[in-house]
């Protein structure tokens, strides 16, 4: 009970700050200023919690961010073949960690060193692309630099494929723009990959948001059986549709798994309607750009029953319900 009065006060307060600031901001010239001010504040599942202390000594600073990131985690499908280290199936529950306190209460178990000291890849939480996200996040909300998630797709994991892929979208003051930042991509990653781009400047390019692969795929511009998981053979418009509201919620402060499942979200490979059809044209529009439409994109997610995150979601991978804020 005490965890979920928790997330009820403060989606109330991430809520309550985007109306307030819509309110204080309209008919302003800082209107622009204000919003991405909003994403400076941390969501239910950002927050540091008991462990702010923590954050607050670490760099805010992109590179800094990164280095820091990738000092803590190991990206799990990856920590074999890339660093040597064989996750142990007690330890693969990590990646199913939703908040972020409870992700750093994980990694103080296992090193309870200063979060400034890069851990072995045997100590780091393990956690796919959603924790670097979250991560990154937390820390530049930290120190009251605007940040968002987004859930889209990667044009660099697998050449010709757009995979699915979460990545941290912060504000980038000194060119008056939102910016991508993918700190996943450490050394290791950028030799195997052979990445040749900056990474805490990805061009746009190089990552399509959930809205954007989605319209180019209604558009006929793009097949919508490049876009989805290889490995596991999930492609698709279905998949995508799926991107669209966990990309829809992230904007919202619901920084969720990428496998979790609720409301209108399609079934694993179904063909959808029109009226589904028309229903993610409008959800794509919509977060096509989240400051345009800032207001939209928060109230068509609280009102609407088919978007709105519920307190529990199916984990499709574990095959079972869970609480929204389950560590």
């Amino acid at each position: 009970m005490a965890e979920q009065a928790y997330w009820q006060s403060t989606h109330r307060r991430f809520i309550m700050n985007a109306k307030t600031l819509s309110a204080l901001c309209e008919g302003n010239d800082g209107a622009q200023r204000c919003k991405y001010e909003h994403y400076a504040g941390h969501s239910a599942f950002s927050a540091p919690g008991r462990h702010s202390a923590l954050l607050d000594i670490l760099p805010s600073d992109p590179a800094g961010v990164a280095r820091t990131a990738q000092a803590l985690l190991i990206y799990e499908h990856a920590a074999e073949p890339f660093y040597g280290y064989k996750v142990p199936e007690a330890r693969r529950g990590e990646s199913h960690i939703r908040p972020m306190e409870k992700m750093l209460d994980a990694l103080l178990v296992l090193d309870d060193r200063p979060l400034s000291v890069a851990r072995p890849p045997e100590k780091r939480l393990v956690g796919i692309c959603r924790h670097y996200m979250l991560l990154s996040v937390a820390i530049l909300r930290q120190h009251g630099i605007p940040a968002r998630g987004r859930g889209g797709f990667a044009t660099y994991f697998n050449p010709g494929k757009f995979e699915d892929h979460w990545v941290c979208e912060y504000w980038k003051a000194a060119d008056g723009r939102w910016a991508l930042l993918d700190s996943q991509l450490d050394e290791v990653f950028i030799r195997k990959l052979g990445i040749g781009f900056d990474i805490h400047d990805v061009p746009r390019a190089q990552f399509l948001t959930a809205s954007e692969a989605w319209r180019r795929c209604r558009s006929g511009e793009l097949d919508p059986n490049l876009f989805g998981i290889e490995f596991e053979k999930l492609r698709g418009l279905w998949f995508i549709a799926g991107n669209l509201i966990r990309d829809l919620a992230t904007l919202n402060g619901r920084e969720v798994l990428p496998w979790d499942v609720w409301g209108a979200q399609p079934a694993l490979n179904a063909t959808l309607s029109h009226s589904e059809l028309d229903f993610f044209d409008e959800v794509a529009l919509i977060t096509a750009d989240p400051d345009a439409d800032f207001d939209a994109v928060s109230q068509r997610f609280s009102e609407d029953n088919k978007l709105r995150l519920p307190q529990t979601v199916f984990n499709s991978l574990r095959q079972r319900q869970e609480s929204v804020l389950e560590g």
